[in-house]
């Protein structure tokens, strides 16, 4: 939901829901971690925290790497999104059978579940859960944001801190969302793939506040309708927490992967934004950011289009949490500037490796018609070395085909002279011998 215009199908079904038989049950401790990442990759799982990044490519840590620890995300910091809290209140076993499934595919020493102070019921579930389990450990932690970002997390449960353009496998961690453990579990038990996840649907405009467990596709308008949305009321809708979401321009977009939680909020509940003032530079921004980066800094780059400098100022590794936004005494609206500027830079990155696709294909043309004029200069070559023998060639042949005739010639008067020879000798000896007999009696 970047809020431009995509290319969508509509698909009718007949409502039944009829599914396929379950595939006989699957021994996962038996089973080699590369087939589990397949069967993940197959049901087609991806974090469900708000990333949407592929699961089975973090469930693989890659040659020579070891994770000494799984840790699954029960941590939801934003305002209003409910969904994980109500997931691992009424489903803590299937999570907690995910995570071991995770564990293994990872082969990590150890598993943590975190979850924050403000979600009781969820941390008594999954405490009660993982102690039948014994190896699994639920971790309590105290309410503040953005707590639930990766990198904050891990410095937080580990001590241990992601270097900068870094990932948490480069310090021995992976990061998972409880929501994904469910769908992994459903996905390897079941064979059941990700069509379906549970969604927040809650706002000022919205009489029935409640989670849903809800189809991928769905349209918004319809679960604003489930919960008695009063339409008149909506001044923004968004998708996502308050602090992170994306503004929706249409009730018709459809529930994706990645949609947590739809937010229908009344003109009192978020007042519109103030215009921007200048900025004053009094570094409450830098204060407030919980990676360390200079918000400020970015700000001025993102505004100049300076993508070298502002990637310098390591832009990627700001998570977009508002925070600054949010202390801003200017009311300058800095995330939207760093979108923008990764925009920018992405879209910049797609047409360089366009450019070097054109520019390796041109090279491959040229190489090929070089190629194909050698070759053609070669065949000329040996046409013409071909025609040049060919002369001599032909004077040859005709000499030996006159010594041949000649031969034959010879040998054709050679055989009449013998064969008249030989008649010649057969009709004179008869003759000889009747004259001897006739004058020896005459005498």
């Amino acid at each position: 939901p970047s809020g431009l215009s995509a290319p969508c199908v509509i698909i009718d079904t007949d409502g039944r829901e009829r599914w396929v038989p379950p595939p006989p049950p699957l021994d996962y401790t038996h089973t080699d971690p590369s087939h589990l990442r397949n069967l993940v990759r197959e049901a087609g799982i991806v974090g469900l925290g708000g990333a949407g990044f592929p699961s089975f490519i973090k469930l693989n840590p890659g040659p020579g790497r070891h994770v000494d620890t799984l840790i699954l995300n029960g941590v939801e910091c934003e305002p209003y999104i409910t969904c994980d809290d109500a997931l691992m209140r009424e489903r803590p076993r299937e999570i907690l059978a995910g995570a071991h499934i995770m564990r293994h595919a990872l082969q990590a020493r150890e598993c943590v579940v975190a979850v924050e102070d403000n979600k009781p019921g969820a941390y008594q579930a999954m405490r009660e859960a993982a102690a039948k389990e014994g190896d699994i450990e639920v971790v309590l932690l105290p309410t503040r944001y953005p707590q639930g970002s990766e990198k904050q997390l891990i410095q937080v449960l580990t001590g241990k801190e992601v270097p900068s353009n870094g990932l948490p496998i480069d310090v021995g961690v992976v990061v998972h969302n409880v929501a994904t453990a469910y769908a992994v579990y459903r996905a390897i038990r079941w064979g059941e793939p990700l069509v379906s996840r549970v969604v927040t649907v809650t706002g000022g405009a919205v009489r029935r506040p409640r989670n849903l467990r809800v189809p991928l596709g769905t349209p918004v308008v319809h679960l604003l309708r489930e919960c008695g949305t009063d339409f008149d009321r909506i001044d923004r809708l968004i998708m996502g927490g308050p602090m992170m979401g994306i503004a929706l321009h249409s009730w018709d977009v459809p529930v994706v992967k990645t949609t947590n939680c739809i937010i229908a909020a009344t003109v009192e509940e978020m007042p519109p934004p103030e215009p921007p003032m200048p900025c004053i530079r009094c570094g409450a921004c830098m204060e407030a950011c919980p990676v360390g980066l200079l918000p400020q800094q970015l700000y001025w780059y993102a505004q100049a289009r300076d993508l070298e400098r502002v990637q310098e100022h390591d832009l990627f590794d700001c998570i977009e949490c508002g925070c600054c936004a949010y202390v801003c005494p200017s009311r300058i609206p800095l995330v939207q500037y760093y979108r923008f500027a990764k925009g920018a830079i992405w879209a910049q990155e797609r047409e360089r490796q366009k450019a070097d696709l054109a520019r390796r294909r041109h090279q491959a043309r040229q190489e090929r018609l070089e190629r194909e004029k050698r070759e053609r200069a070669e065949r000329l070559k040996q046409k013409k070395a071909q025609a040049a023998k060919a002369p001599r060639e032909a004077v040859r042949q005709a000499v030996e085909r006159a010594q041949a005739r000649r031969e034959e010639a010879r040998r054709r008067a050679l055989e009449q002279a013998r064969r008249a020879r030989e008649g010649a000798l057969a009709g004179k000896g008869p003759q000889d011998e009747g004259e001897g007999e006739e004058g020896g009696l005459t005498g």
